[in-house]
């Protein structure tokens, strides 16, 4: 019987190769754009699933909440880690990673500028899964001045992976180090990706007090251990050791804080969740976000939805030539059961012909897909043995979602009716129909609001104003490099140059992001009150950071070192810290921290108030803010930024390269425009808006071939009707008009339904930012306008068709 079936739906399709085709492109189009969403998504969901023990293997965070200041980020205590393991048996192992940033690695008489460095625990080989091709990971990071490199790091410097025992100089002080391992390349899908792992105790040591937040750590849960035990356990040890000190420090008691809203919280995080869900200062990599992996598969299925849909249209189309054929094989003994089974064998042929397109579809997009993305996804995923199973059942639920109305609508056909030429009833009186068409154009007008939307906001972050000029500003990076008197000697011969306006030395630039600054308890009084601690970014600048930048000094003045001795101790703020000191004059009023060993305090002095600027994504809020000379603590010139005006920029930059070598021969010259670099911090938005555009443009595409078909079925049931009317003397233009009419209805009361969905979904993406676009009332009109110019276009063509055809071809059976 199933031969039978394939055989009468491979006859079927052959005769109808037109029909067939559209079918068969529409769904490849709604599949192939599925089966890349798909991809991206799978992708997404995988990061750091490559480490053995993924399901026990915790980062732990800090959240703190000090005096109305909220601090996030993913740096703990130095001693947390091994305390944990030495107090708790459940958590097995810890390590901690320090990432000082980018390292120098001297290669002949060049140096090469490497960005993939950490300082870690000798436990990392025991933590995470990273597969050594030589060397002893239990013995790799034991000695001093050891470096385990991976694979590409290998290649890259020695053109061998076989150099255990060779050595690298590393840094700007040439430490040479032994090589004692080399590890297989982390896997893409990985929060972090590090080509250079040496021993923690070959860098900064951090503080051993509770309070300060200078390393990542990770620890390994012992096997059943649930995330509510692991949280346990760390919030006994942060309760001892970080209460103990909280009462010394600031003489108040956890218990103290809590009373007024006040906590020290170290939550643990699986890894397997921090791609998707963690956006702390400090992350190792730009990670992804859980919810543009919800829009899209929500994009996905309503893309495949309306693939179906433009199959049951189509099939229903054509319903004329397929009555007769019912009605002959009911007369024969065909039972209704029969009939459905042979129309579902042939959406499922469809389909599977479908999919065999859609893939080779996703395999011809997949490259642009990826430079969209800035992803690197491989086709492998789609032709693997386990996700055949996954292919089949879609074959199968798309078959048969698509081709279930065609199925039973065309099976319910009476004999008697369809044999003299009656069929069913025409457009207006099929109410499931309308449905579907305004099914399919809801889904466009949402996703054409939606797309507006976006658009807006990105422009809006393009084009707002954030309280500095990003302009023509020239930034060096790594000018650590250099030292401290190279860096200053520099700074002097750039300001011989004709055409720079301005030149400070500093690595808290505002266009640096993700919350790479500095954050610091400042005092009201030399007591150390915890009553009046603001924890506040601090940005260490020098005088010419504020005319350089372009920024606006609203009360007060600048820093001035050469007027003003005592300015040594002088420190701008911006305007959210002066609101938060309260209505008095901010200037000259003091603030304090902790300065030196013994709990000592510094006094430090405010001159002036900075107009607020955005220092961090416009998906935060502008918090309170310090801005220290360079000096008050550790000397902070790991960037130059330059202030010109010239239209020669490309010769400037060959000048500033010139002057930087001359200062020091044999360093990588590293550059930027801050322009740029203030691009960099929405590049996710930008990608994932672009790729939200492009599926809705294929979503648009597909529903109006459903629509297309849904006006030849409106034309052909209403052939007769047209002839008549022709004869009668009606024009082609009221004509076309007249068949236009229940599509606009239809149009019309979708883009009702669809306004508030669409506007509730882009409402929830813009509480992302703390500084957004509206949503205005004309999106909402021009979203409809595009949908009906769009419908109408499509109906037009084969409406006009149907309006300029002979009306004796019609009436005559009549």
């Amino acid at each position: 019987m199933f031969r039978n079936y394939l055989k009468v739906a491979l006859r079927n399709l052959w005769k109808s190769k037109g029909f067939t085709a559209i079918n068969i492109i529409g769904l490849a189009a709604g599949l192939g754009v599925c089966l890349l969403i798909i991809l991206y998504v799978t992708d997404e969901r995988s990061y750091d699933r490559y480490n053995v023990n993924a399901d026990r293997l915790y980062r732990i965070n800090a959240d703190i909440f000090f005096n109305n200041t909220a601090f996030k980020d993913d740096a703990t205590p130095k001693l947390l880690g091994p305390t944990l393991v030495a107090d708790h048996p459940r958590i097995l192992q810890m390590v901690r990673l320090h990432n000082p940033g980018d390292v120098l690695v001297r290669k002949g008489n060049d140096h090469i500028l490497d960005h993939h460095q950490v300082f870690a625990d000798s436990t990392i080989f025991k933590v995470f899964t990273f597969p050594m091709l030589a060397g002893d990971p239990n013995t790799a990071l034991n000695n001093p001045h050891s470096v385990v490199i991976d694979e590409s790091a290998a290649l890259r410097y020695f053109n061998s992976t076989d150099v255990v025992g060779r050595t690298l100089e590393l840094g700007n002080d040439n430490v040479l180090c032994k090589i004692t391992g080399v590890i297989r390349d982390m896997p893409e899908p990985s929060h972090f990706h590090f080509s250079f792992i040496r021993p923690l105790n070959d860098t900064y040591n951090g503080d051993d007090d509770w309070l300060s937040n200078d390393y990542k750590t990770y620890i390994l849960a012992q096997p059943g251990a649930t995330p509510a035990q692991i949280q346990q356990d760390v919030n006994k040890t942060i309760s001892a050791h970080v209460g103990q000190e909280l009462q010394q420090v600031l003489h108040a008691s956890e218990a103290d804080l809590a009373k007024t809203g006040n906590y020290f919280h170290y939550p643990t995080m699986l890894v397997t969740d921090i791609h998707l869900h963690s956006n702390l200062s400090g992350e190792l990599e730009a990670n992804g976000n859980y919810l543009y992996v919800y829009i899209f598969s929500v994009v996905a299925i309503l893309i495949l939805l309306i693939a179906c849909v433009n199959f049951m249209n189509l099939s229903t189309a054509r319903s004329a030539n397929r009555a007769k054929e019912v009605g002959i094989r009911k007369v024969a003994g065909s039972t209704r059961g029969h009939l459905i089974t042979q129309f579902l064998t042939e959406s499922v042929l469809v389909s599977l012909f479908s999919l065999v397109l859609a893939l080779g579809i996703a395999v011809l997009l997949l490259p642009m897909f990826n430079q969209l993305a800035g992803v690197t996804l491989h086709p492998n995923l789609l032709f693997s043995a386990r996700f055949l199973p996954f292919l089949v059942i879609l074959v199968v639920l798309v078959g048969c979602l698509a081709g279930s109305y065609p199925a039973f609508y065309l099976s319910s056909f009476q004999p008697i009716q369809v044999l003299k030429g009656r069929t069913a009833a025409g457009f207006k009186s099929s109410w499931l129909r309308s449905t579907l068409v305004v099914l399919q154009f809801g889904i466009s007008i949402g996703l054409i609001v939606c797309t507006i939307v976006i658009y807006r906001q990105l422009n809006y972050i393009r084009n707002k104003q954030v309280g500095f000029n990003r302009d023509q500003v020239l930034v060096i990076h790594n000018t650590w490099d250099l030292g401290m008197d190279g860096t200053q000697a520099l700074r002097k011969d750039l300001l011989t140059l004709s055409g720079v306006a301005g030149v400070t030395i500093t690595s808290d630039l505002p266009t640096v992001g993700g919350g790479q600054y500095n954050q610091e308890g400042w005092f009201r009084d030399a007591s150390l009150d915890a009553k009046k601690v603001i924890i506040m970014t601090t940005l260490q600048v020098d005088d010419q950071y504020i005319p350089t930048l372009g920024m606006q000094i609203v009360k007060g003045r600048n820093v001035d070192l050469t007027q003003f001795p005592t300015d040594s101790t002088a420190i701008l703020i911006n305007e959210a810290t002066a609101a938060m000191l309260g209505g008095k004059d901010p200037l000259n009023q003091l603030l304090y921290r902790p300065w030196g060993d013994g709990f000592k305090t510094r006094a430090f002095h405010i001159v002036g108030v900075v107009k607020d600027f955005n220092y961090n994504s416009m998906h935060d809020q502008i918090h309170p803010a310090v801005l220290a000379v360079t000096g008050y603590g550790n000397n902070n010139w790991g960037s130059i930024a330059i202030r010109f005006s010239t239209r020669d920029v490309f010769g400037l930059v060959r000048q500033v390269e010139s002057m930087f070598h001359g200062v020091k021969q044999g360093l990588p010259f590293s550059y930027t425009f801050m322009d740029n670099d203030f691009d960099k911090l929405y590049h996710a938005e930008r990608q994932e808006g672009q790729i939200f555009i492009t599926f809705a443009v294929f979503a648009i595409l597909i529903a109006c071939l459903g629509l297309f078909g849904l006006v030849t079925y409106a034309a052909e049931q209403r052939m007769k009707e047209i002839g008549i009317r022709k004869v009668l003397g009606a024009h082609v233009p009221g004509i076309v008009g007249l068949l236009s009419k229940d599509f606009t209805i239809l149009v019309g009361i979708a883009a009702l339904i669809a306004f508030p969905v669409a506007w509730w979904f882009m409402h929830s993406w813009l509480q992302t930012f703390a500084y957004r676009t509206v949503i205005t009332w004309w999106i909402f009109v021009a979203a409809g306008a595009a949908a009906l110019a769009i419908a109408l276009l499509t109906v037009s063509i084969q409406t006009f068709r149907a309006a300029v055809a002979n009306p004796i071809k019609s009436l005559r059976s009549e």
